[in-house]
């Protein structure tokens, strides 16, 4: 049976719409809490992939935990274990790979479109989708693509949205992930409630939410044959 190990950085910011896809394929999942008080450390060759989720911190704030993951990500592709990293975990991924985290233009908080590269249609995540998405989006940063890797995604306040290294390393800043109640709890929470002030509307958690749940089921789903075609025999 697949495992699949996912590190989280809050707890409000877990797998969501990931884990049924996961469970609904015969994964076994497990969570790494590198951020609380002594954590244990995890065995990352016991997974057949890793994924790391977002987070409200800074991949450049200089936390040891990040650090720690930070070298799992590295140890994990001389390992050939396939990763997906969602936001602060996908710039995590490019940090881990040379390339710089730094502040975007604006911030992109609520529901905003996606396009997709020539590249995305000849990806095996994102080959089904051709016509711009919106998405939900929750990050003031953004990171530079790594070397060698493919642009999938972009949007209008952020041009780097999504990447592919190799054929198992992906990078998503988007969130789509998310169910309209993590939305409205992210909007609650007090790690967040500086991002909220600034906003100019009030975020519907509803707006795009079917949309995304099926844009979920397709993107994640792919991910999960795409990790048992090349580590389950």
């Amino acid at each position: 049976m697949p495992r699949v190990l996912a590190f989280r950085h809050v707890p409000f910011e877990g797998l969501g719409r990931i884990e049924p896809v996961l469970r609904a394929r015969g994964y076994d999942i497990d969570y790494a809490d590198l951020y609380l008080p002594a954590p244990p450390l995890p065995d990352i060759s016991r997974y057949h992939a890793l994924i790391f989720m977002g987070g409200p911190m800074s991949v450049n704030d200089g936390l040891p935990y990040l650090r720690r993951e930070e070298q799992y990500i590295r140890d994990a592709i001389g390992r050939g274990t396939p990763l997906l990293g969602v936001c602060l975990g996908a710039q995590l991924i490019a940090h881990a790979l040379g390339a710089a985290v730094r502040r975007n233009t604006v911030s992109e908080i609520g529901w905003f479109e996606i396009e997709f590269t020539q590249a995305a249609r000849r990806d095996p995540l994102f080959q089904a989708l051709t016509a711009p998405e919106p998405v939900f989006h929750w990050h003031g940063e953004t990171f530079d693509l790594p070397p060698g890797a493919e642009l999938l995604a972009s949007s209008q306040r952020c041009p780097n949205q999504a990447f592919r290294v190799g054929d198992d390393i992906y990078g998503l800043q988007f969130h789509l992930e998310v169910t309209p109640p993590m939305i409205a709890d992210w909007c609650r929470q007090d790690e967040n409630c500086a991002d909220v002030r600034e906003l100019d509307h009030q975020i519907d958690p509803e707006r795009y939410a079917a949309r995304l749940a099926k844009l979920a089921d397709t993107v994640f789903g792919n991910w999960c044959e795409n990790v048992l075609r090349r580590t389950v025999r």
